[in-house]
């Protein structure tokens, strides 16, 4: 009596997908209520999309320019580039020298103006 290695091998391959199997499956289960979660979050998301927000969160979220601790900074390029985009569509001339505050006053000036970027047609 000898050792059989093609047994040998047959057991390790069947050790083998035995641990396939049950890590894979494993995984599916992990990863599927990973991912309820994530659907169950993007669900709740959509269904608040459209409600209004409390005044809270709208005190943490939208702060009049004048109140920015950074508001007397130049304005950034992205702030530049809008600007510019609204100023030419509302036939204006653009000032390249505003603060950051002026800026985005100028832009909620030129939104309400163009009606462009207003969300719902404020």
């Amino acid at each position: 009596m000898g050792i059989d290695n093609r047994r040998i091998k047959q057991n390790i391959l069947t050790v083998c997908n035995a641990f396939v199997v049950i890590s894979s499956h494993f995984f599916l289960q992990v990863s599927g209520s990973f991912f309820d979660s994530i659907q169950k979050k993007y669900m709740d998301n959509q269904k608040n999309n459209g409600r209004e927000q409390s005044s809270e969160q709208k005190s943490n979220t939208v702060k009049d320019p004048d109140q920015w601790t950074t508001g007397g900074e130049p304005m950034t390029g992205a702030q530049k580039s809008y600007l510019k985009t609204l100023s030419d569509e509302a036939g204006e001339e653009t000032d390249e020298n505003l603060s950051k505050a002026e800026a985005s006053k100028k832009i909620d000036e030129l939104q309400h103006k163009t009606g462009r970027g207003l969300e719902n047609g404020q």
